[in-house]
């Protein structure tokens, strides 16, 4: 007999053992997808993670029930991948597979769930009518048919068929059915008469290029330094930092490193925070690589997912030797990666924060290229403190490229007090004079302005100005933001909605206002401001359908839209180049959130978006709009000294004990019942103290105390750099399980994230 230790897509611990059919042997391998019944599922898909011949002991052995056809195999080097993830970050190897594979890969059965080719219809001329002389008479045939001439003559401009060679090409029908309304018809007489024949392939989901193989650019004599620097450094070094100012030039440095591995036959990863940066540097690289170069997020269909997933495994010229993509794109089945590069490393947006696995994107990928024997090169213009704790420390490599490409200069930063112009009621709505005058200035000249604020919707919140009411979410315990376009107050937590009340539900006031403002406030009063100027916005609710965040960065990068407002997701990577200037509107939101990383966050956000300025027009300007002018993180931004930042975070951690200095581990506890999950947290805590001591911090609520009508509450532990961070994971781990063994806190949930920040 053959037993298969299998992970099931489950938040189960563990993996299951199941007995192989002879019939089935010589189909089920490590890596296979098969069918198993769990429980009461009678169709559970499951990974096989290893072949035994050992029988377990205990319990009755089940049997495969079947296996799939056609199912692409998970590779040993992915398998090896899921289970460090489940150990570091503390959840069930079920939950990376969930999160690995897409849902095209899970069947519920043994013939369900298989994601059919696409396929569409294309027609040619039939065989019997390719010649000039049978054209001739066939135009002549069709007189008294008008619509069946018209799809005849667009097919033969279409094709540029003349008759002259003996086959005609296929052109896809659905070309020819846009030339004549409801052609339908028109086309099946035409197939008919054996006048055209129709075949049916099979089609890609994804999007070729059209765009012809460009030359990759030379490089300046700062980005050659910086590149044979990388190449010196990674003789010895598995991780390289690269420090590259904004407009730096880094993207062409990533293109050299490219090209130099797929020559070598390798297979390259490119990680980048955000969808909406994929849209740009996709075109940017697939002219260069053509369609060996992929792009691959959550935003695309189970089927397209599956059908990148086959690319990637794909071998042969067919496949796909470059992925671009989210955190996501980790997951994909790399049989022989030589490089990873990860993107503006510094972004919050490489961690997944739910569901599990909670884990880190940038830190995953170093883990992922050295199973692979590959390199891993981080890009930043501003480092994180951990990253760049690392490159002076000498665990990774340091590379530094200070000057901006063609040595343009970096745009003129401009503090504009908003304290001082709200004293002296020469605040106009959101904008200083400072802004006001400078956004005239730029539209005068015909340039581009973005102007950036970390908030969407229309006003945080609405306020009764008679007695100070402020709605809240019925499920969380948070004010719902109003979103003007939709008239609708919102909760982010949730997603619960309502309309505004006309009056106020307390004291019956019509005087209810809104208070602080988002990005969709921002776009309705400019619009005020400058009529004429067309604006736009991208944040998650106006880039929410499929491809409109690429349609929102087209019309800005042509030149149809003037003034382009957003949040972070405008701050990073995008090159436009006529941007002259860039306008923080709300800096202190920044500076003043309650988390250890704050100051650290703002200086990046700030300095990125602010890099976005004066890329290819000399003059560029950056406008800061803060009641604290003189801030350090401030006073840092308009010198430029990131060194100086770097250092004053870094005391701050030494002194408080925040990472680099030691790791944290955030363990959440959830339960409907405000009194279970106090009980249960503290009962975890006590428990946790006389493990780990004074490294326990907690429990308290965070800043939202309760979601989804769930109450929740934080344990946080410190564990110091250089500790047996495997061992403290074990003894979290029984701790928790031991909470769920007492009475009353079964059904509370718990769950750990290592590194949550």
């Amino acid at each position: 007999m053959q037993y298969a230790d299998l992970i099931l897509p489950l938040p189960l611990p563990g993996v299951f053992t199941y007995s192989v059919p002879l019939e089935l042997q010589s189909v089920v391998f490590p890596g296979k997808i098969v069918i198993v019944q769990f429980g009461r599922k009678k169709s559970c898909p499951a990974v096989v993670k290893n072949i035994h011949n050992i029988k377990p002991e205990g319990y009755s052995v089940k049997d495969i029930s079947s296996v799939p056809p056609g199912f692409p195999v998970i590779l040993p080097v992915q398998i090896r991948f899921w289970e460090w993830l489940a150990s570091y970050y503390m959840c069930p190897e079920g939950e990376v597979l969930k999160a690995a594979l897409p849902g095209g890969l899970r069947p519920a059965g043994a013939d369900s769930g298989v994601i059919k080719p696409k396929t569409e219809s294309y027609l040619s001329l039939h065989p019997s009518v390719c010649s000039k002389d049978m054209i001739s008479q066939l135009h002549a045939g069709l007189k008294r048919a008008p619509a069946q001439l018209k799809i005849l003559t667009s097919y033969l401009q279409i094709s540029g068929y003349t008759g002259a060679a003996k086959e005609s090409p296929a052109i896809p029908k659905s070309l020819l059915a846009g030339t004549v309304p409801n052609s339908r018809g028109a086309v099946k007489a035409l197939v008919d008469k054996s006048i055209f024949t129709e075949t049916i392939r099979t089609v890609s989901r994804l999007r070729g290029t059209n765009a012809g193989l460009k030359e990759i650019s030379r490089l300046n004599r700062f980005q050659e330094e910086a590149l044979a620097d990388i190449k010196e450094q990674f003789k010895t070094k598995e991780v390289v930092l690269l420090n590259g100012i904004t407009s730096g030039g880094k993207t062409e440095i990533y293109i050299h490193l490219i090209k130099e591995q797929l020559e070598k036959g390798k297979q390259v990863l490119y990680l980048l925070p955000e969808i909406a940066l994929t849209t740009q540097i996709i075109v940017r690289l697939k002219s260069i690589f053509s369609d060996i170069a992929g792009v691959y997020h959550s935003r695309f269909s189970d089927a397209e997912r599956v059908e990148i997933w086959n690319k990637v495994l794909n071998k042969d010229d067919e496949g796909y030797k470059l992925i671009l993509g989210a955190r996501s794109s980790l997951f994909l089945p790399f049989s022989d990666l030589g490089l990873v590069i990860v993107d503006e490393e510094h972004e919050n947006t490489f961690k997944q924060f739910d569901p599990a696995p909670r884990y880190n994107a940038r830190d995953s990928a170093t883990m992922l290229a050295s199973m692979h024997g590959a390199k891993t090169l981080l890009g930043t213009a501003t480092p994180s403190v951990e990253s760049y704790f690392n490159a002076i420390s000498g665990k990774y490599g340091l590379v530094n490229l200070l000057k901006r490409f063609e040595e343009m200069e970096l745009p003129r930063v401009i503090i504009a007090d908003t304290r001082e112009a709200r004293k002296k009621k020469t605040m106009k709505s959101l904008f200083t004079p400072q802004l006001l005058d400078a956004i005239q200035e730029v539209l005068d000249k015909g340039e581009q302005i973005i102007l950036f604020q970390n908030r969407r919707g229309y006003a945080p919140f609405i306020e009764c100005a008679e007695c100070g009411w402020i709605p809240l979410c019925q499920n969380c315990d948070v004010s719902m933001t109003y979103h003007k376009s939709l008239n609708q107050l919102l909760c982010h937590y949730c997603g619960a909605s309502f309309k505004p009340a006309a009056l106020c539900p307390e004291c019956g006031s019509h005087d209810i206002k809104t208070k602080g403002f988002g990005t969709e406030k921002i776009e309705d009063e400019v619009s005020l401001f400058f009529p004429s100027a067309r604006v736009g916005r991208l944040d998650i609710d106006a880039a929410r359908k499929k491809r409109a965040h690429e349609k929102i960065i087209g019309e800005f990068e042509s030149g149809n839209l003037d003034i382009l407002a957003g949040t972070q997701m405008i701050a990073k990577g995008l090159d436009f180049g006529k941007v002259s200037l860039v306008g923080i509107l709300n800096a202190d939101n920044l500076l003043f959130f309650p988390d250890f990383r704050a100051h650290e966050r703002s200086f990046q956000l700030i300095s990125q978006v602010s890099g976005r300025a004066g890329r290819k027009l000399k003059g560029g300007r950056v406008v800061i709009q803060t009641g604290f002018p003189g801030h350090p993180v401030i006073k840092n931004i308009i010198a430029g000294n990131f060194k100086k930042h770097f250092s004053e975070q870094l005391a701050e951690r030494r002194e408080f004990l925040y990472p680099p200095f030691v790791r944290l581990i955030r363990i959440t506890i959830k339960d409907a019942r405000k009194e279970t999950v106090e009980k249960a947290s503290a009962t975890l805590a006590a428990r946790l103290k006389k493990r780990f001591g004074s490294r326990v911090l907690g429990p308290e609520y965070p800043l939202v105390g309760r979601i989804q009508k769930r109450y929740v509450m934080n344990i946080m532990l410190k564990i110091e750099k250089g500790a047996n961070l495997s061992a403290a994971r074990t003894l979290i781990t029984a701790e928790i399980e031991r909470l769920h063994s007492l009475p009353g806190f079964r059904y509370c949930q718990v769950y750990p994230d290592v590194d949550p920040f």
